[in-house]
C-alpha cells in the first residue's frame, strides 16, 4: 500500500514536469498502479494533494536553505548559494505547473507567493542588510528597492510562455539574474567566491 507521502512525492514529480491542472488524478493512480480510490482515501480533492505537493517542495527547499546558511559566512555568498539551488529545482519546473497554481489551485498558489514573499523579505533581505553593515555594498543602495525589482520577480522573469531554463544553463541564469545585479551594487574591493572585480 503507498504512503501519503510516497503519493506527495509522486505527485511533485509529475505536477511540476507536466503542470498541475494537466496532470490528473487518473494519471497519477495509473503511473502509480494504484486506484484512484486510494488517493481520495488520503485526499478530499485533487487542489488538497496539489496544496500538499507546494507545501512538500517549499519545506524541502526550507531545510536546504537552513544548510546553506551555515555554509558561509559572507551574505553574498549566501544569497548566491539560496538561488543556485532554487535553481537547480526550478530547472525542473515547467511554467505550466505555475500557471496551473494561480488559475486553478489558489490556496497552493497563494502558498506559493507567502514563500516567495517570506523567502525574501526574511531571508533575502535580512543578508543583504548584514552585507551592507558589513561595508559589502555601496552606502546609498536601496536595499528595498533591490529586493522589490530582483529578487520578489523571479519567477515572472524565469517563467514566461516558456521556461529561461529551457534555453539556457542553471549557471547562465544564475550568472544573469543573480550575480550581476549583485555585482552592481557591490563596493570596489569586496570579492567572493562568484564575484569577482
Amino acid at each position: 500500500m503507498i504512503t501519503k507521502k510516497e503519493l506527495v512525492e509522486f505527485g511533485v514529480v509529475q505536477f511540476t514536469k507536466f503542470g498541475s491542472k494537466s496532470f490528473t488524478l487518473d494519471e497519477l493512480a495509473n503511473e502509480l498502479g494504484i486506484s484512484k480510490k486510494t488517493i481520495y482515501k488520503y485526499f478530499n480533492t485533487k487542489e488538497e494533494l496539489v496544496v500538499d505537493c507546494v507545501l512538500y517542495l517549499l519545506e524541502r527547499f526550507s531545510k536546504e536553505i537552513e544548510d546553506l546558511e551555515v555554509s558561509t559566512n559572507d551574505p553574498l555568498e549566501k544569497i548566491i548559494l539560496i538561488y543556485k539551488r532554487g535553481f537547480e529545482h526550478l530547472k525542473y519546473v515547467k511554467p505550466s505547473f505555475l500557471y496551473g497554481l494561480k488559475r486553478h489551485y489558489p490556496r497552493a498558489f497563494d502558498q506559493f507567493e507567502k514563500f516567495k514573499e517570506n523567502l525574501v523579505t526574511e531571508i533575502i533581505f535580512k543578508l543583504l542588510i548584514d552585507a551592507k553593515n558589513k561595508g559589502f555594498l555601496k552606502k546609498d543602495v536601496n536595499l528595498e528597492l533591490v529586493c522589490e525589482i530582483y529578487f520578489l520577480r523571479l519567477d515572472n522573469v524565469a517563467f514566461t510562455e516558456t521556461s529561461l531554463f529551457d534555453k539556457y544553463t542553471e549557471e547562465d541564469i544564475l550568472h544573469n539574474l543573480i550575480i550581476n545585479n549583485l555585482r552592481g551594487i557591490v563596493t570596489a574591493g569586496y570579492t567572493n567566491q562568484f564575484i569577482e572585480k
